[in-house]
């Protein structure tokens, strides 16, 4: 059998939950793959990056590009520049390429130039806001992928919409919950000692956890205003944890707009299995990340996603997520819903979110000539 090269590519943080499952279900059979991973540098310092290496148990990369942050035509031209060598010199069978970010685009054009095979793992998603530059990534990767691995129905039929070959396309799951699955007895063992660095022992599964670093809701001081004043209020009534990423924490304090609320706890960025923990035992998650309201879906945790639209519906349709306007009136009008209800105990799980994505994945690399 000759063995299939695979040269894996992470950039991001979500990127790292997709790619460790995958990798990891790969060495089960090293007689059929030799697997590569190249980190890109786009998420550059320890806190974004390195601990969810740590953690996910991901192997060193085997280069680092280093690229850093820049403009996006910058920080793509950076990495289509600095991936090209990497891949003549490598001259792998397959690129995997997670996500939407823009080393997700960056590598894939490089890789198909060079006439090598990409697989797009979580293809299909869309926001249908063609302002967001992850959708423009999410457009054009799917169109000059090989193969694509949707999460969710809804990937496949927007694909084919646009004119995919079916053949390209396999539903095989969201591969990010393998990695939830996997970790969350370990996220499950921090929690007490979580609750006491964040003296949450009165409010046990009776606080939120925030999170918010999109530019539409951080760039723009009167939004992001509005955003904090949510978030002063909800304090009030309940105790808010709230790793803040640093361009939030730059946007905060460029426009002077530091909230004075005792219960809302600015504190910097979590690695994956303590985010993990305080969203298990959260009240609801208020955010703007798209992990988070798929991770919240699995959980069974309210979702306050503050965006006018989502890529990632399924977790609306199927799951525990809202999303809701970046006004004040808002988030203050759905929190307040989500409160003066019981905790609800039904969950309610997209088909395939089991934990054997990557399984799928792999399956259908070992079964290629």
């Amino acid at each position: 059998m000759t063995v299939k090269h695979i040269l894996h590519v992470v950039g991001a943080r979500p990127n790292f939950m997709k790619i460790a499952p995958i990798m990891r279900v790969m060495a089960k059979w090293p007689d059929e793959f030799a697997q590569k991973l190249i980190h890109t540098g786009q998420h550059y310092d320890a806190a974004m990056s390195q601990v969810f290496f740590d953690e996910l148990d991901l192997p060193r990369p085997d280069v680092n590009l280093e690229v850093g942050s820049g403009s996006h035509a910058q920080q793509t031209a950076q990495i289509m520049q600095k991936f090209e060598p990497i891949l003549l010199e490598a001259k792998p069978d397959w690129i995997l390429v997670p996500g939407d970010v823009n080393s997700t685009l960056a590598c894939a054009l490089v890789a198909v130039k060079l006439g090598i095979r990409v697989a797009h793992v979580e293809a299909g998603l869309r926001s249908f806001d063609r302002t967001m530059p992850e959708e423009i990534n999410r457009l054009v990767t799917d169109q000059i992928s090989d193969l694509l691995f949707t999460p969710s129905q809804d990937g496949n039929e927007n694909l084919l919409r646009e004119g995919i070959k079916p053949e390209k396309i396999h539903f095989v799951g969201n591969v990010m919950i393998d990695t939830l699955v996997q970790l969350l007895p370990k996220a499950q063992e921090r929690w007490f000692q979580l609750r006491d660095r964040w003296a949450l022992h009165a409010a046990v599964d009776n606080y939120v956890l925030a999170t918010l670093h999109r530019p539409a809701n951080v760039d723009d001081p009167k939004t992001l205003q509005e955003l904090l004043l949510a978030l002063t209020e909800i304090a009030q009534k309940l105790p808010i944890i709230f790793p803040v990423h640093p361009r939030t924490r730059k946007r905060i304090s460029d426009y002077g707009l530091i909230p004075s609320s005792a219960q809302l706890q600015f504190i910097d960025p979590l690695g994956y299995l303590d985010f993990l923990a305080l969203q298990l035992h959260a009240r609801f998650v208020l955010t703007d990340s798209g992990g988070v309201q798929e991770e919240t879906t699995y959980l069974g945790i309210p979702c306050l996603t503050i965006r006018p639209n989502t890529e990632r519906p399924i977790t609306v349709t199927h799951g525990s997520n809202q999303l809701i306007a970046s006004s004040r009136a808002a988030i203050i009008d759905a929190a307040e819903t989500i409160l003066g209800k019981p905790r609800s105990t039904e969950i309610r799980r997209p088909p395939l979110w089991d934990g054997y994505a990557a399984e799928r994945i792999v399956q259908y690399f070992r079964a290629m000539d």
